[in-house]
């Protein structure tokens, strides 16, 4: 732990000691005088006729002194209160002891260079190598670690240079998403004088013949505008880059361009939200046309790459006219109307990425949320096969064009570290190499799937992930995990954290509600707008079913989600709080009304969440709004909220004005505590002694709350379901 968050921790552990709260001896009950004051304002709003109040408004203005004083009182009860609740110290020393193991990312290929994260398992960030080989380690071309005493410094994203010479890279400061791109000199590892900054979402796309790059950038920093894309050449001034292409129809929809493998076109892929986005093509011979290939706005487009040797065909997945996904060429070099045909077509299963790899087109699907992999030929569309896989796991990866040989897999699932395969784009074949290795034995745990009915009787599915030899007695502790939102699968995939949680005797659980892509658009858009209510009864069904089966019991379930998630667990908690044992919500969208006041990109939320200035939106919002539906005089179980200071894409203000309300509503003694880490962000970028910190606090409150004990303080013969 950081010297600053060990005087902290003693500064704020007198604190309690005056409010007559033992640090040594936590208990999950917190009487209501230790919460600090949170003023209520008279501050009330007119929605379409109906007067809603907001008392910690006041709680929005971030840099206020009054705000300040009070996330700093907060995280002075917070802090000692986690650092003596029980078995803390085992979680801690376990979390960190996981997290030292090897691994890598997927390996990127530009000239005879190949590109890749690597961590050794000491690090706080993966470092980035470049070698000869993707067999072998080269040597590190980045290393964050070095950049900033605390490690906050996060390398966000990178993208070599054509002929790999070259390579561009983004910093994120303090998980921000604010980025600044750097240009390093691949072999003498010095920088460029280039710089450019204002720029958050958005790659880079190199010109063919290295001189420059394409990026979208943000008037002077200002995100209520819309970015522009700009090509900046190098050595230039970043003031003085070329404007290539602005918005001007349209006031929210925000530009990307990526080049092709010819240079003849940049493809100008224009974002609006979750449901759909626009294409447009413009040729890079002087001409500046812009030809539109996708103006509809009817489904999402991702650009896959051109064929070799036709570069005025040019691949996209699709979901237009294909709710679950196809793939299709588009010729620029025919008439308008005869320029489509279907390379892969719309199947049972949903297409979850494709790529077109030498002359194959990977499609990656999922089936009931865990990953089948086809191959299909790139010219005639006619199926090659399916590529074994070593379970039901998720894969990622597929790096390279169409002028490639292979590409890279990376494999995972709740028991196998990511491991990466190299994949041979003409035979399918693949071959393993990299496998990490963990300080653990993984063969006691299993993943199971389970399908539940929710209220209005929609199947979904869940992953419970936990020892061979269960018990199904009604008393396991259970993390039940979720999102449902934005189009975004949960799959199954490897982290510590999991296995800690695991190795404490509790089960795991992931289910996979409404609002994400498990089973495509029409499951997206039933967790959407109007429909929102479903994602929380598809949640709240599967925790019953868990009472139900005997898996476990109310007071032994935790719920935990981040961002979207976070709503989501405040959401059913504000519902349901006879259901729960502790909730853990993260970085939370939490109050719906004025959630897109923040920024003009959460404006583009809108498409999940719709906007309160429409009548129907603000009906179906204010009836789940987690700020707006804690009741008074109510009892809530013990609750840790957690949020980041530096977080500018989900503002803290709304994980403040939460954790008052829910406060000043507790009439029970259990504890609602708001840890705010003042050196991140909204989650990408933590360094691995933050990520340690921050999941040992959850795990620890949420422990303490389930009744849970580390393996080392059972009594000998115990088992994982000791009762509270």
């Amino acid at each position: 732990m950081p010297k600053s968050s060990i005087q902290a921790v003693a500064s704020a552990a007198s604190g309690l000691a005056a409010l007559g709260l033992a640090a040594c001896t936590p208990t999950l009950h917190l009487p209501a005088q230790a919460y600090p004051p949170s003023t209520r304002e008279a501050v009330v709003e007119d929605f379409h006729g109906t007067a809603v109040a907001d008392p910690y408004r006041w709680l929005e203005s971030l840099d206020a002194p009054r705000t300040r004083d009070w996330v700093a009182a907060q995280n002075q009860l917070a802090t000692p209160y986690l650092a003596a609740l029980p078995d803390r110290a085992w979680i801690q020393a376990r979390l960190t002891q996981l997290y030292r193991y090897e691994r890598f990312g997927v390996p990127h290929k530009a000239g005879d260079r190949y590109f890749f994260l690597r961590n050794d398992g000491q690090q706080n960030q993966a470092a980035l190598h470049v070698s000869a080989s993707p067999a072998e380690l080269g040597r590190r071309l980045i290393d964050p670690d070095t950049i900033s005493g605390d490690a906050t410094v996060s390398l966000a994203d990178y993208e070599p240079s054509p002929d790999g010479r070259l390579l561009a890279y983004a910093l994120s400061d303090a998980g921000s998403d604010w980025k600044s791109w750097h240009v390093r000199d691949v072999e003498t590892g010095i920088d460029l004088p280039d710089v450019l900054r204002d720029t958050k979402f958005t790659q880079v796309s190199w010109a063919r013949d290295g001189s420059g790059f394409y990026y979208s950038r943000y008037p002077a920093g200002d995100d209520q505008r819309q970015p522009v894309i700009h090509f900046h050449r190098l050595g230039q001034d970043a003031t003085q880059d070329r404007l290539v292409y602005a918005v001007t129809d349209h006031a929210t929809r925000v530009p990307e361009g990526r080049v092709t493998l010819d240079g003849r076109y940049l493809v100008i892929t224009l974002d609006e939200g979750t449901l759909s986005n626009g294409v447009s093509v413009l040729a890079l011979d002087g001409s500046a046309k812009v030809e539109p290939v996708f103006a509809a706005f009817d489904g999402l487009q991702t650009y896959l790459g051109s064929r070799q040797g036709l570069g005025t065909e040019l691949l996209f997945a699709t979901t237009t006219g294909a709710a679950r996904g196809r793939v299709v060429a588009v010729d620029l070099g025919k008439p308008a109307g005869q320029r489509e045909r279907v390379v892969v077509p719309e199947g049972a299963d949903v297409l979850e990425q494709a790529a077109l790899v030498g002359g194959s087109v990977f499609a990656a699907y999922l089936k009931d949320a865990h990953a089948r992999l086809l191959r299909f030929d790139a010219a005639s569309g006619a199926a090659l096969g399916e590529v074994s896989l070593p379970g039901i796991g998720t894969v990622s990866g597929f790096t390279g064009d169409s002028q490639s040989a292979g590409t890279f897999m990376a494999y995972t699932d709740f028991s196998t570290p990511t491991r990466l395969y190299s994949l041979d784009a003409r035979t399918g074949q693949t071959a393993l190499l990299r496998e990490p290795a963990v300080a653990a034995d993984l063969s006691p745990y299993v993943t199971e799937q389970v399908f539940y009915a929710s209220r209005d009787g929609t199947r979904v599915p869940m992953f419970l992930v936990h020892r061979r030899d269960l018990k199904r007695d009604g008393n396991n502790p259970v993390m039940l995990y979720g999102y449902g939102g934005f189009d975004v699968s949960l799959t199954p995939s490897f982290a510590p954290a999991t296995l800690a949680w695991l190795e404490m005797g509790g089960i795991y659980a992931v289910a996979n509600l409404r609002g994400g892509g498990e089973y495509g658009a029409d499951w997206h858009l039933a967790g959407t707008r109007a429909n929102k209510q479903n994602v929380f009864d598809d949640f709240i069904a599967a925790a019953e079913y868990l009472v139900r089966e005997q898996y476990t019991r109310p007071a032994r379930i935790a719920i935990r989600g981040g961002s979207n998630g976070g709503l989501l667990v405040a959401a059913v908690l504000t519902q349901r709080p006879d259901l729960f044992g502790a909730a853990l919500p993260d970085v939370g969208v939490l109050d719906m009304l004025r959630y897109h006041r923040a920024s003009a990109n959460a404006r583009q939320w809108s498409d999940d969440y719709g906007l309160s200035e429409d009548a129907a939106d603000f009906r179906a919002q204010f009836a789940y709004s987690p700020y707006h539906n804690v009741m008074r005089h109510n009892c809530y179980p013990p609750t840790l909220v957690t949020t980041a200071a530096q977080d500018n894409r989900v503002v803290p203000w709304h994980s403040f004005k939460f954790a008052a309300a829910l406060q000043a509503a507790q009439r029970c003694d259990q504890p609602t505590l708001i840890r705010v880490e003042t050196r991140a962000g909204h989650g990408a970028g933590k360094p691995t002694w933050m990520q340690v910190e921050h999941l040992t606090d959850q795990w620890a409150f949420a422990a303490g709350a389930l009744g849970m004990r580390a393996p080392a303080a059972r009594p000998a013969g115990a088992g994982q379901s000791s009762s509270p």
